[in-house]
């Protein structure tokens, strides 16, 4: 028999009390990083719904619409007993219109902690914490890894991370995606804008950017974009190991080592 946590003080990452049954059977998650790790915490038969954008693992899920734009009659007809969102990713009106009938987790994902801290308590919350602290350990061991080759490696660049075209469109210093360069030994050059400013490429010249590095989204970047940074050499990045804050972080610091650390002596 479920017991409940009606009168714990249980409080999901933006401070807001969540009253839930546990475990919970019927899970909707409004967020693709958040649901692969639902996935790999061994959650594929307590899962109900997720968006359109919700790739990883390949699923057969019922799609609840983008993030953006939820159909919210269709996650009520799903009677789900657990909803995940995220603050930035999900629409405030929207979830404030599904917390009227159903529990939400709400996430607040900026850096690496609150990544961990969101594991943790995802796989609390859906009795799943021994995973969880399988999940966060093994990331934690990984990003030591990280940065001892980040440190002994060669001086740290300067660079633009560009996650749009038409209008040219950077991550600032406040984001998940700013963090992650961090933990990769990058300096932001737009660490002092917030969220995702529109900048234009004249404006990029006067900043003291080494390297630019255009993501695979949400704006598909190709090699056909390069000439458009004539003064500056430019990488192609795989957008979801600097923005999937979810288990795929432990792939992202195998993918950081092996994409910009793979030529230096001590491998």
């Amino acid at each position: 028999m479920d017991t409940t946590f009606s009168d714990l003080p249980l409080k999901d990452q933006t401070g807001n009390p969540v009253r839930l049954s546990f475990p919970p059977h019927r899970i909707v998650s409004l967020v693709p990083s958040q649901t692969e790790l639902l996935f790999d915490l061994g959650l594929s038969d307590e899962i109900v719904g997720v968006t359109k954008f919700c790739i990883h693992p390949v699923n057969d899920k019922t799609r609840v619409g983008g993030t953006k734009k939820l159909h919210i009659d269709q996650i009520r007809e799903l009677i789900p007993d657990l909803i995940i969102a995220n603050k930035e990713e999900n629409e405030r009106e929207q979830i404030l219109s599904l917390m009227a009938d159903f529990p939400v987790w709400v996430t607040d994902v900026h850096d690496l902690e609150s990544a961990l801290e969101m594991i943790s308590q995802i796989s609390a919350i859906t009795d799943r914490a021994a995973k969880g602290v399988q999940i966060c350990s093994e990331i934690k061991t990984a990003f030591e890894q990280l940065a001892f080759f980040s440190k002994n490696g060669p001086p740290h660049k300067k660079v633009a991370y560009f996650i749009w075209k038409d209008p040219w469109m950077v991550a600032g210093g406040d984001t998940f995606i700013s963090a992650m360069l961090e933990q990769c030994g990058f300096e932001n050059v737009f660490k002092k804008r917030t969220r995702y400013p529109v900048i234009t490429l004249d404006e990029l010249q006067y900043t003291d950017c080494q390297l630019v590095l255009l993501s695979s989204e949400p704006f598909p970047f190709k090699a056909a974009h390069f000439p458009f940074f004539t003064s500056l050499p430019v990488q192609l990045v795989d957008g979801e190991m600097f923005s999937w804050y979810g288990s795929r972080i432990l792939r992202a610091a195998a993918y950081f080592r092996d994409n910009f650390y793979q030529n230096q002596a001590f491998f």
